[in-house]
C-alpha cells in the first residue's frame, strides 16, 4: 500500500493533491495554516495521516494541531517516540477515545543504527501506545537497507523506511516484505523527505514486479 505524502504550503493546495488519493500523509509542519484549515482537511477524506514534526512550529501548537486534526477524522496520528511523555500521552488519550490509530514514528537522519539498537527502539515505539511503529533512518549503505528490512520478521504492525538515495529500495520492497504502506511524493519535486519516490513511479515498479512474478 502506497502513502502518498503531502506537504503543499495552503490548505486548497493540499485539497488539490489529495484529489483521487486513497491514503494520505498531510505533514502539517510543512503548511502556512490555522487550527480552521486542519479541520477542513481532515473531515473531507476518511483515510489521512496527521504527521506534525518538531522544528518549525512549537510544542504546543503542534498538539493543537494534531488533536484538532484527530477531532475531525484522521485515521492515523503519528508521534515522535522522544517526544516529552506529557506531550505523547494526551495525544495518545485523543486518539483513543476517537477510534483514531497511533503510529508511534523514530527518526535518525544521519545512521541505521545497530539491529539491537532497532530491536529496542521497536519495543519503546510498542511501550510507548503505538498501534503501529514506524522505523526511519538514513541509509548509506546495502548492508543498512537489509538491516531495516530484517526488522519486518517481527509480527507487530511495522512501516520502515530508508531515507536517502541508497534508502530508495527499500521503499519499494518493503511493502512486498510485510510492512504495512511506504510513502510515496505525490509527484517529482514534491518530495517531504529525500530518497522518496513519486507515487505513479513506484506505482509502476510495482506493476513490473508483479509481472515478472507472473
Amino acid at each position: 500500500m502506497i502513502c502518498t505524502s503531502i506537504g503543499e504550503s495552503t490548505m486548497q493546495k493540499c485539497l488539490d493533491a489529495l484529489e483521487g488519493l486513497a491514503f494520505a500523509e498531510i505533514r502539517l509542519d510543512k503548511m502556512a495554516v490555522a487550527i480552521g484549515d486542519v479541520r477542513n482537511i481532515f473531515s473531507r477524506h476518511s483515510r489521512l495521516i496527521a504527521t506534525c514534526r518538531p522544528g518549525e512550529i512549537e510544542d504546543e501548537k503542534r498538539k493543537v494541531f494534531l488533536i484538532e486534526a484527530i477531532s475531525a477524522g484522521a485515521a492515523f496520528v503519528d508521534l515522535e517516540v522522544d517526544s516529552e511523555d506529557t506531550f505523547k500521552n494526551e495525544i495518545v488519550r485523543h486518539a483513543r477515545a476517537r477510534g483514531c490509530r497511533v503510529i508511534v514514528s523514530y527518526h535518525d537522519f544521519e545512521r541505521t543504527p545497530k539491529r539491537a539498537e532497532l530491536e529496542h527502539v521497536v519495543d519503546w515505539c510498542f511501550e510507548t501506545g503505538a498501534d503501529i511503529a514506524k522505523i526511519a533512518c538514513r541509509v548509506n549503505s546495502t548492508g543498512e537497507c537489509a538491516l531495516l528490512l530484517g526488522l519486518l520478521h517481527d509480527s507487530r504492525p511495522l512501516v520502515v523506511v530508508g531515507m536517502g538515495r541508497k534508502g530508495r529500495i527499500t521503499r519499494i520492497v518493503a511493502p512486498l516484505l510485510g510492512s504495512l504502506f511506504t510513502y510515496a511524493s505525490a509527484g517529482e519535486g514534491r518530495e517531504t523527505e529525500e530518497g522518496q519516490i513519486d507515487r505513479e513511479s513506484l506505482e509502476g515498479i510495482w506493476e513490473r514486479l508483479k509481472n515478472v512474478r507472473d
